[in-house]
């Protein structure tokens, strides 16, 4: 049994940090449709006025998150003391959990390109207050397997082909893994019942589900349908899959298709959310605000 899409959004552009352009895939407005995962942002751009103003010093608490490069570098910081330089193909996995402060600086290669993906998970309530932790996965250490009719994934977390992924003992039990399959070809990959299942389509076009459409989409708060006569699912776009079922197909159409497909374990739990820091009540989430403007907020490290 494969899955079908529940829906589609496309990923709409804005601006976050000092002033960095970005498309948006998903975030605020569509809690708690993704649970667990809370946003996605697809910051790739050629033009160097669009990034260099970066992620200056800012807290987080009560989530994860996932930054992903393809293109250019990620200089970065934070007050556990952790500092270093996330390069194309590479991984930071931060755990913000109590809390943490950090910065993040792009810069472009060469040609001013840049480019990258971050993902921001939840965490359930007890371990909203976990000590903080952090990962930097280099490219060598992330597994590239080659499947049947020449499709290769890169196994971030979770496992193909009997391959596991180097990010392990993850709170909410994630696959995150970087698919390219040739034109024409297919990939078909078994989730578990019950998780949450998303994949974002990078480059080329596919068809996500055996019915090939149409889709239902959302763009900016508004739906409507999709009756194009391909209906491939392109670069830009989401695809949330139905809970229900097992194995997410994907076909790619007469180009290759890139996409990143994710999924993990839904938390259930109300949502308290505000700028960089997602608790469980508001009471949380005003002792967090509070703590970080009298200098209580980071409870492991120095700052």
């Amino acid at each position: 049994m494969t899955r079908k899409i529940k829906k589609i959004f496309r990923a709409k552009p804005t601006m976050e940090g000092a002033g960095v352009s970005l498309k948006r895939g998903f975030g605020y407005a569509e809690v708690p449709q993704f649970d667990p995962f809370l946003m996605f942002d697809d910051f790739r751009s050629g033009t160097p006025a669009d990034y260099l103003a970066g992620f200056p010093w800012h807290p987080h608490r009560g989530i994860e998150t996932i930054t992903y490069m393809i293109a250019g570098s990620v200089e970065h910081g934070d007050s556990m003391g952790n500092k270093g330089v996330i390069r194309p193909g590479e991984v930071q996995w931060m755990t913000a959990g109590s809390g943490v402060i950090h910065q993040e600086m792009p810069k472009g290669d060469k040609n001013g390109a840049m480019g990258g993906f971050q993902l921001w998970a939840n965490l359930p309530a007890a371990r909203k207050m976990m000590d903080p932790r952090y990962r930097e996965v280099k490219k060598a250490d992330i597994p590239e397997v080659e499947l049947a009719g020449g499709v290769t994934a890169r196994v971030v977390a979770g496992k193909v082909g009997g391959v596991q992924g180097p990010v392990r003992d993850i709170v909410i039990d994630p696959e995150y893994l970087d698919v390219t399959v040739p034109a024409g070809r297919v990939f078909e990959h078994a989730v578990p019942d019950g998780h949450t299942a998303i994949a974002y389509a990078v480059e080329g076009g596919a068809w996500f589900d055996e019915g090939r459409g149409p889709f239902d989409h959302d763009v900016a708060g508004g739906k409507y349908f999709d009756f194009k006569p391909d209906c491939l699912v392109r670069d830009g776009n989401v695809v949330l899959y139905e809970r229900a079922g097992g194995a997410v197909r994907v076909t790619a159409g007469d180009a290759p298709a890139r996409f990143l497909l994710v999924s993990g374990r839904p938390l259930g739990e109300p949502i308290a959310w505000y700028g960089p820091i997602v608790m469980n009540t508001r009471e949380e989430l005003r002792r967090a605000f509070e703590e970080y403007e009298n200098g209580t907020f980071v409870k492991n490290g120095a700052m």
